[in-house]
């Protein structure tokens, strides 16, 4: 029998575009029917996007991953026991569902913009803010779909999509009794242990409200609500602009066909460095083969590299007369060296027209390609950056071809070699203190001595969202923190960015005799070995 949350979540009528269906206690091959019956009536224009909400009766399924192996039991225990066998067309491989588990099923046509992969991730980010209302903080695990809690995982994923249409979903442990997890080898992993939300909180959870706190954040993720727009508050102003010198800054690097990060990453603080006659330059072309969910910058397939760029870089910061430069660049995937040889040649042409001036090279990482750190170190640029831009929880959402230890690596290889090393941070994005504090020991450990910390603003609504505004006070109160782990120099505020006048930081780093000394908590890193870099590339 279908039992309806048209009530008791939310008015469908104020909202159409979603059909909320709840199944009760329902059979996995009778399930299955009729998501592939909503599937059907989907493609044929009969019907919308459903959410629905179900508990299974016990059963064990085996995905398309191919997990038939994987049974702890005889095939015939299980039929002693009364738990079905399924072979299923989702994603994944074997896995558990039984009464007290909540398996949610999205039968939903993914928007162009959507891929699989970017649908999986934003289903899981749901399930983490829903729990995190019980006090649970769940995370993602590279190469493990899922969620876990520390060690344990709380939820399975796994989907299939037919022309266009998703289905399949998510199942996480409530109330559940995890004893059958034993009875298999859960995802093909034999390492797996598994938790349930009641075994944590030492309670059982009504899943009545549980229900209606997931279908909320479903609506809210997937834009079937938008959510109350956040107020701009009255602290964040831009300063004023001086439009001549704006004007005259643009036909300079209009002359050179330059492009900057002002422009193509939509910098809120384009206007006031344009005014002080100053940019950023982004070389390697407009389109980056990466597809971070943070950044203007535009996607798709770069054109060549143009081996004229570095030259015409050094004469406009002659002609711009810069006392500082900052140079970075799309991701380049698609190269060998991942663009590390434009970036010293490109360091080369400033010292041999500008001499005097110091360089500051913003990279990415480079995927890791030792080879390519070596190069771009070799040319000891005058500081070393790269962003890791948010904590490790969040990378699956917000920039998910990167890895959150490849960049830290990267670090460590710049600071090995006696570089000034910086990095930075994006606060706002959903990021809770603790993680805050060790992603900071992270970087320390690292060889990190300087860092930047701003407010993440989404550039757009096909962008992740923004989850606050941090006010000053907090920026003041992480400088601080940062500081007394051992930062050299903090850069923190709402408008901070990673080369907002990071020539002032600069000039105050020349001022600092010595380096600081790593607290004895925070002990330098180690270069990493060649094995350790091939791993993560």
């Amino acid at each position: 029998m279908c039992h309806s949350l048209q009530d008791r979540v939310l008015n469908t009528k104020q909202f159409p575009a979603l059909n909320i269906e709840d199944w009760g206690l329902l059979y996995y091959g009778a399930a299955l029917e009729r998501q592939k019956n909503l599937v059907n009536r989907i493609l044929a224009g009969e019907v919308g996007d459903h959410l629905v909400l179900v508990e299974h009766p016990a059963v064990v399924t085996v995905g398309a991953g191919n997990g038939k192996g994987d049974l702890r039991v005889p095939r015939i225990a299980l039929y002693k026991m009364g738990v079905g066998l399924y072979q299923s067309d989702r994603g994944g491989k074997t896995t558990y569902h039984g009464p007290g588990q909540l398996v949610v099923y999205p039968i939903i046509k993914l928007p162009p913009n959507i891929d699989s992969s970017l649908y999986i991730r934003k289903l899981l980010t749901v399930t983490i803010k829903v729990i995190r209302k019980y006090g649970l903080e769940s995370n993602l695990r590279k190469g493990r779909p899922g969620l876990w809690l520390d060690s344990q995982k709380i939820a399975s994923i796994g989907v299939a999509v037919r022309r266009g249409v998703a289905y399949h979903g998510l199942a996480l442990n409530v109330n559940n009794d995890l004893t059958p997890f034993d009875w298999i080898v859960p995802c093909g992993s034999t390492g797996e242990k598994f938790i349930s939300m009641q075994e944590m909180l030492g309670r059982p959870v009504d899943m009545t409200s549980l229900k209606e706190d997931l279908v909320h954040e479903f609506r809210l993720a997937f834009g079937y609500i938008q959510p109350k727009p956040l107020k701009r508050p009255s602290w964040l102003k831009l300063p004023s602009l001086d439009i001549n010198k704006m004007s005259a800054t643009q036909k300079i690097l209009d002359k050179f066909s330059l492009n900057t990060v002002c422009h193509n990453a939509a910098c809120p603080n384009l206007g006031e460095c344009f005014s002080r006659g100053t940019a950023t330059f982004m070389i390697l072309g407009e389109h980056c083969t990466r597809n971070c969910h943070f950044c203007a910058v535009k996607k798709g397939k770069p054109k060549r590299c143009d081996i004229e760029e570095p030259l015409r870089v050094a004469r406009a910061v002659r002609e711009l007369g810069l006392q500082y430069v900052v140079v970075t660049s799309v991701a380049r995937d698609d190269l060998p060296d991942g663009g590390a040889n434009h970036f010293v040649n490109t360091i080369k042409a400033i010292r041999e027209f500008c001499p005097r001036v110091p360089v500051e090279v913003l990279v990415p990482d480079f995927m890791g390609i030792k080879e390519a750190l070596h190069i771009v170190c070799a040319t000891e640029p005058d500081v070393f950056n790269h962003n890791v831009e948010t904590v490790p929880r969040l990378y699956g959402l917000v920039r998910p071809q990167a890895d959150y230890a490849r960049s830290l690596k990267v670090l460590a290889y710049a600071a090995n070699h006696g570089l000034q090393v910086k990095s930075g941070l994006m606060l706002g994005l959903g990021e809770t203190n603790y993680e805050i504090e060790k992603t900071l020991v992270d970087l320390r450990f690292s060889g990190c001595m300087y860092l930047t910390l701003g407010q993440y603003l989404a550039p757009s609504s096909e962008h992740v969202s923004m989850n606050q505004y941090v006010p000053p006070k907090d920026f003041d109160k992480w400088a601080n923190k940062a500081k007394s782990m051992g930062f050299r120099d903090v850069a923190a505020g709402p408008l901070v960015r990673s080369s907002y006048k990071a020539e002032a930081m600069h000039l105050s780093n020349d001022r600092t005799n010595t380096a600081l000394a790593l607290d004895s908590s925070l002990q330098s890193v180690k270069e990493p070995s060649d094995s350790e870099f091939a791993s993560l590339t």
